[in-house]
């Protein structure tokens, strides 16, 4: 006791400045004093005297501090006497800078008498890193009154604790305990391994077991275990100085968030490849595999599935088409990085026409760790995704055809109708009028090339009736025996039930040629080609090639050669645009996509079969039209219109420049009076004026901002008379919904020709 109230002493003693300070003040007081007597004017004097009396007042005051601090110093020195003098466990005081300034009985005897040393030099081979812990709990205590901390040490774990006194003083109090398992020698007396670490996995200790197996003393867990994550009652494999050697690892939850492992032998079991009964003949295909992908064990449906012959395998040499290593996606699942998962994999055996969904778990199998693998088969799963990413892409091409195709035919109609303007100028017997009938008619052309590519994206313009297959098919023959040519012969023939369908004449007829042109040059040798047709009635839908036909009645037209046939791989792309069998020059590749996108947008099937060396069949379904009466009679063939010059106002708004400065000067010339606008809102507004007559809106259909139909409708709402025509590169059944809301309205559909686009004008008016 005596001792500890020496060292607070110490401590809390007023410092050698102060005392310095003191006999200073208390000198000046004297020399002012010796002043007054050697001086002999009065305010010398008296000036000596306020000096004095200042300085002997300073003395008072800083020897009445000093006399508060001792009585504050002895009061604490009481109260820490009191409070830890006496404890059994090591309590010490620091300054800020971690100095000791006291230290109780208890701290004296387990560290010894330290005046003047530091609290980081009194611990630092109790635990590791004391300066950090030391500094993060002084800061703590700094900003909240205390702190405490538990450390793991050589002999156990020490609690840290630590108060703050004052602002610049601090009590620390150091409460030791000790491991069960290190206590004395109990744990190098173990003859099981055994090591305890800390949880960022530094080996504290390690016993003379562990020692001996592992050849010395590890300084990580990663340098014992080969697995970084460890659990208990799991087999592990430890890195031995003899080599790599299983064991049982048993984990036990220590003090100050220690772990204390310890190493089990591992039972020898009667045979590895053992299986039991229930796993051998679950009717699910199972396998089992090693942390390192071998596998361990497959009931009988995973053999049978895979083919397995009982030669050891890996589970990289039996799936494939993960897009990374197969043996990646394990190692994530053993070291529990993912659940598992399903993937669908290629199985390699089966000569990668196989896909298996593949469902990884982690096991614990007698100790063991493991992944087990759950198989099902997912052929036709992956046969439908490639599919519906075939319809997917066909659709895809489909957009994109029908939007080029709108784009050429706005350039089409401004090329052609340029030329008609440039025609009209000039007679056969110019120059240049021959080259002008050269562009014209390969506009033309390009005209009919686009066509197609509006068939095969189903937006181009049909003018479905009612018809007979036997009289098309017969008036076509000619032709088809015109195309086939002296070494290939065509037979036709017909059902004689075959009923009425409804489709567009000339475009089914140009299917056939398609069909017909195709099987002829499937035959270099000559051949011979069959048309037949056949009434079919469906009991019930028929699903084929990702399509599903309703039950009803059918016209069947069956296109059929002795060619060289195709092999599947091109089966499943024949109807695509721009693939073609065909050397570079021969053919463009867009005869059976404008068959296809024309037999669909007829509300028909087409389909193919093929055998390579044997030939071709194309089946194509029809339904039966039953329509009215009314629809059997044939329509009055149409009044031969003769242009002359018109009369009225034209409101013509098309966004394409080119083509509204040609429909312009076309108008102009036959007489009309022209309004433009370059898109809905600049005609409407040119609308607001009241005295502003319209005849009639000559306006295309998708434009930037508002579309035709829109504003048509809203102009109407003041000038119901008005007479309407729509223009557009796209069907008309893109605008047919719209426009039969429309009174007074037809269709143009582009491109159109000078002759084409005055006449309809002129038709709409008279």
């Amino acid at each position: 006791m005596t001792s500890s109230t020496t060292s607070l002493a110490k401590v809390f003693a007023p410092s050698k400045n102060k005392q310095f300070g003191l006999w200073a003040m208390i000198a000046a007081a004297s020399c002012c004093a010796l002043g007054i007597m050697m001086s002999s004017q009065l305010v010398t004097q008296l000036m000596f005297l306020a000096a004095g009396l200042t300085f002997v007042a300073l003395a008072m005051l800083q020897q009445g501090a000093g006399w508060w601090a001792a009585r504050a110093q002895k009061r604490l020195e009481a109260q820490l006497i009191a409070l830890v003098g006496l404890d059994a466990v090591p309590c010490f005081t620091s300054d800020i800078q971690g100095q000791i300034g006291f230290q109780n009985a208890a701290a004296a005897q387990r560290f010894g008498a330290m005046p003047g040393a530091t609290l980081m030099s009194a611990l630092k081979d109790h635990f590791a890193a004391p300066a950090a812990v030391l500094y993060r709990l002084q800061a703590r205590a700094s900003h909240s009154g205390s702190a405490r901390e538990d450390v793991a040490t050589r002999r156990g774990h020490l609690r840290l604790s630590v108060h703050r006194l004052t602002q610049v003083r601090y009590l620390w109090r150091l409460e030791e305990f000790q491991d069960r398992a290190a206590a004395g020698r109990g744990a190098e007396m173990l003859s099981l391994p055994m090591l305890t670490a800390n949880k960022a996995g530094v080996v504290l200790f390690t016993n003379e077991a562990m020692r001996r197996l592992l050849g010395g003393r590890p300084k990580r867990l990663d340098r014992v275990f080969t697995s970084p994550i460890l659990h208990s009652g799991e087999e592990v494999e430890v890195s031995a100085a003899t080599g790599p050697v299983r064991a049982i690892l048993a984990e036990v939850e220590g003090l100050g968030e220690r772990r204390e492992i310890y190493l089990l032998p591992v039972a020898r079991r009667a045979s590895d490849d053992s299986m039991s009964a229930d796993f051998e003949h679950v009717p699910v295909a199972l396998l089992k595999f090693e942390t390192d992908g071998a596998l361990r064990q497959a009931n009988k449906a995973a053999r049978d599935l895979l083919h397995l012959d009982g030669a050891p395998e890996m589970l990289h040499d039996l799936f494939e088409g993960l897009g990374r290593p197969v043996s990646d996606w394990l190692s994530d699942v053993v070291n529990e990085r993912i659940v598992g998962g399903a993937e669908v994999l290629c199985a390699r055996r089966l000569g990668g026409e196989v896909f298996l969904q593949v469902t990884l778990r982690r096991i614990v199998d007698q100790g063991r760790p493991g992944v087990l693998a759950v198989l099902q088969d997912a052929t036709e799963l992956k046969t439908l995704e490639a599919q519906f990413v075939q319809s997917q892409k066909m659709q895809a091409i489909g957009q994109l055809a029908g939007g080029v195709a709108h784009d050429f035919n706005n350039l089409l109609t401004a090329i052609s109708g340029h030329c008609d303007l440039l025609l009209l100028r000039h007679n056969s017997g110019d120059p240049a009028y021959a080259d002008l009938i050269q562009i014209h008619q390969n506009a033309n052309r390009a005209a009919a090339l686009v066509g197609q590519l509006l068939a095969f994206s189903r937006k181009q313009t049909l003018k479905p009736e009612r018809i007979e297959l036997q009289d098309v098919l017969s008036d076509l023959a000619h032709l088809l025996n015109r195309l086939v040519g002296e070494r290939v012969r065509l037979r036709l023939t017909h059902a004689p039930d075959l009923g009425p369908i409804r489709a567009d004449k000339r475009q089914l007829e140009q299917v056939i040629m398609n069909l017909v042109v195709n099987a002829r040059d499937a035959m270099p040798e000559g051949g011979t080609i069959r048309i037949e047709t056949e009434a079919l009635t469906l009991r019930d839908e028929m699903r084929r090639d990702r399509a599903i036909v309703p039950a009803g009645e059918y016209a069947l037209i069956r296109v059929s050669d002795s060619g060289v046939g195709m092999p599947p791989e091109r089966l499943q792309k024949i109807f695509e645009p721009f693939f073609t069998t065909k050397r570079s020059g021969e053919g463009t590749g867009l005869g059976l996509s404008t068959a296809y996108g024309i037999v669909k947008q007829s509300g028909g099937f087409i389909f193919v079969d093929s055998t390579e060396g044997e030939g071709s069949v194309f089946q194509l379904y029809f339904p039966i039209f039953a329509g009215a009466a009314s629809a059997e009679i044939a329509a009055p063939l149409p009044k031969k219109l003769v242009l002359r010059q018109g009369e009225g106002v034209v409101l013509l708004v098309e966004d394409e420049a080119p083509v509204r400065a040609f429909a312009s000067r076309a108008l102009r010339m036959r007489g009309y009076t022209v309004l433009e606008a370059e898109n809905a809102e600049d005609a409407l507004k040119q609308l607001e004026d009241p005295g502003l007559e319209v005849d009639i809106f000559v306006t295309d259909v998708v434009m930037p901002g508002m579309d035709g139909p829109s504003w048509v409708r809203q102009a109407l709402r003041t000038r119901p008379n008005v007479k309407v025509i729509f223009v557009s590169g796209y069907a008309e059944e893109a605008l047919s919904e719209g426009q039969a809301r429309i009174p007074n309205s037809t269709f143009l559909p582009k491109p159109f020709s000078l002759s084409d686009l005055t006449a309809t004008v002129q038709e709409q008016l008279h």
